[in-house]
């Protein structure tokens, strides 16, 4: 195995742009990739090119929207088509209602659909149309859930506003405390956490939302019965229910969560997995609760539903309609957890992997992960190590622990990851302030 040593290029650009962007990159998340941002040429399938040289099977995936992989043929046609006829129009066009339909079809509980173009944008409409149809004010979310980055929701995420307990954290210096005013803060799996801020009136929350799977703080499922009685509680006291599936959006299912989980929200928020890499976020859901648009709720935006994102959108949701390729893409990331599991134990290195969906997740130092505690208690440290040793071995993957899979990943790709994370955990064996050998725990799969 040929190993990277170094990223002249890329450390050369990174250097460079710093003087005309803040941080050297675009969003500041992209600053946290170690050993340093990497700058790309080109991306196919499953692969990633920089501009040194490097070839990287890619589990980044551009954060999670290129499900399809990069430079899919049928979505690269479906634009290219559309290029010539225009870009945007500041009014209507047949994609529009085209892809619209597709949601409607698929997507449980979706009766009427709004375009957006991010799902940070797409969650702020979700929650003032659930404040004009109730008549409250406050949205209940839930510690380690990630809404976007608005003040009101940048809240009780990570670092030390990232707790279990329910008053709100905030989540960066500059964040307006009036905007957390408008938030309470539940335990996920904890019912009784949500019960009493629901019953209590002078809590006057307008909508509970989530991430029905917990993709970005370790890849958790619910507990039986509790998005049940999430369900239950929200259609008992009025609330509206909002499933975040920016990530798990036609992801988990063509149903995305909802047909995952069997478990029909209020409203639905999806962006990443529905345009392979273009940016487009929906808001789905009741038509009594969307149509307040026609009712003095205001939903604006400059390039919503712009033709040649929705291009992309009905090339991505035809493939995977016709394809279904999700069976086949949980196998792949189940084999992917279940091979860093194996190579774990035999390295004697504490860690645990396990996989939902096309969503691997591993974590350093500790032996079990089934909740927000445990994913706080990993040791990223290592984990931000054991990255640098994949880049060098050809393996693109996010902080975090995240691992994307996409339906350009195959067999053989897996087999490569799997046998470049065994030897990387050599170089993470032996490094000073390594994680505690131990015995890892196995693979664990919904």
């Amino acid at each position: 195995m040929n190993l990277i040593t170094d990223w002249p290029l890329s450390l050369a650009a990174w250097e460079r742009s710093k003087a005309s962007l803040s941080g050297g990159v675009s969003t500041g998340l992209r600053a946290s990739m170690p050993p340093h941002p990497l700058s790309f040429e080109r991306g196919q399938g499953s692969q990633l090119f920089d501009i040194d040289g490097n070839r990287y099977t890619d589990y980044v995936l551009g954060w999670g929207p290129v499900f399809l992989g990069h430079s899919h043929p049928e979505v690269v046609q479906a634009v290219a088509e559309q290029l010539p006829r225009g870009q945007t129009f500041g009014s209507g066009h047949a994609l529009e209602y085209e892809v619209a339909e597709r949601i409607v079809e698929f997507v449980p509980g979706a009766e009427r659909v709004l375009w957006s173009n991010t799902g940070t944008e797409a969650d702020q409409s979700a929650f003032r149309l659930a404040r004009a149809f109730t008549g409250r004010q406050r949205i209940l979310k839930f510690a380690g859930h990630y809404h976007g980055w608005q003040d009101n929701m940048l809240v009780s995420y990570r670092g030390a506003g990232a707790t279990q307990h329910p008053e709100p954290g905030a989540g960066t210096r500059g964040q307006s405390s009036a905007a957390m005013s408008d938030v309470r803060v539940a335990r996920f799996n904890d019912l009784e956490s949500v019960r009493v801020l629901l019953e209590n009136k002078a809590e006057d929350i307008a909508a509970v939302v989530l991430e029905p799977l917990l993709a970005n703080s370790g890849v958790l499922v619910p507990e039986p019965g509790f998005l049940e009685g999430l369900r239950d509680l929200c259609t008992r006291t009025g609330t509206v229910l909002i499933f975040d599936e920016v990530i798990t959006g036609f992801r988990l299912a063509m149903g995305g969560a909802a047909e995952y989980f069997r478990v029909t929200p209020d409203l639905t928020v999806m962006a990443k997995s529905i345009a392979a890499g273009f940016s487009l976020a929906a808001i789905a859901g009741r038509a009594d609760i969307i149509d307040q648009v026609n009712a003095g709720v205001v939903h604006a935006g400059t390039y919503n539903g712009n033709p040649i994102v929705l291009s992309a959108a009905k090339a991505t949701l035809d493939y995977l309609a016709r394809e279904r390729p999700h069976a086949t893409l949980a196998g792949r990331a189940q084999r992917l957890a279940s091979g860093m599991s194996d190579a774990l134990a035999a390295a004697g290195i504490r860690g645990h992997a396990h996989a939902v969906g096309p969503i691997a997740q591993l974590a350093l130092g500790i032996d079990r992960l089934s909740d927000f505690e445990q994913y706080l208690q990993a040791d990223w440290a290592a984990y931000d190590e054991l990255i640098v040793a994949l880049l060098r071995r050809g393996q693109f993957v996010l902080p975090g622990g995240r691992w994307y899979l996409s339906t350009a990943h195959t067999e053989a790709d897996i087999d490569q990851t799997i046998a470049a994370f065994t030897d990387a955990l050599h170089d993470l064996a032996l490094s000073p302030g390594s994680v505690e050998s131990t015995t890892s725990s196995a693979a664990a799969e919904r």
